[in-house]
């Protein structure tokens, strides 16, 4: 499978990479709002969890915006789950396709009482137009553990999905980590089925 799409992955890369260049070089710490008070958290752990309204106000900061939709999501997510996430990533992703789609992200990774980090993910998928496209992702991340743990493939398709009006969702788990991205509407291609992602420390623009 891999080396049959690596030929029409990589023309599809130039699109992605391309457009990488609007989500800049520098961190993106300032895609969490400053006004949002941080941490809400749960304490009875050994890795403290976010509350609810937290959550629900840093996704609707990322996106810039206020969502009733965006709430349900994460309530559905809340519920799923039985509580908060150790994390959290704010950020950005591009994606572009020729036969094949492929997704580049970047964003900041929060944690209870730690500073914030910068993380990118990659991989390929199905479902794009042909072309590229940008926009804000946020991700709750729950049974993180060490925060080296974020770091490897999580498949899509097997996990649950939240969808509301224009706001989705689809968890993916991979060793019992658990990362829920969040798309909001046509633009940021809510909905569009994802293989796989990889979360890395530095850019990579091999999404295999």
């Amino acid at each position: 499978m891999l080396n049959r799409t690596n030929g029409l992955a990589l023309s599809a890369a130039a699109l992605a990479i391309a457009a990488c260049s609007s989500i800049g070089n520098e961190p993106t710490a300032s895609t969490a709002s400053s006004d949002v008070v941080r941490p809400e958290v749960s304490s009875d752990f050994e890795y403290p969890t976010y509350k609810r309204e937290t959550i629900i106000d840093e996704a609707e900061n990322a996106f810039g915006q206020f969502s009733a939709e965006l709430a349900e999501v994460v309530d559905g997510i809340f519920n799923r789950r039985g509580g908060g996430p150790q994390a959290f990533i704010a950020g950005e992703e591009v994606g572009g396709a020729i036969g094949v789609g492929l997704t580049y992200g970047k964003g900041m990774l929060y944690r209870p009482n730690q500073e914030p980090i910068e993380v990118f993910w990659q991989g390929p998928s199905l479902g794009f137009d042909l072309g590229g496209d940008a926009s804000k992702v946020f991700i709750p991340v729950y049974d993180l553990g060490p925060t080296e743990n974020l770091y490897r493939r999580y498949p899509g398709g097997g996990g649950n999905v939240y969808f509301v009006g224009g706001v989705g969702g689809e968890a993916m788990t991979q060793k019992g980590v658990t990362v829920v991205p969040i798309r909001s509407g046509i633009g940021a291609r809510a909905g569009v089925s994802v293989e796989y992602i990889k979360f890395t420390q530095e850019r990579d623009v091999n999404p295999f």
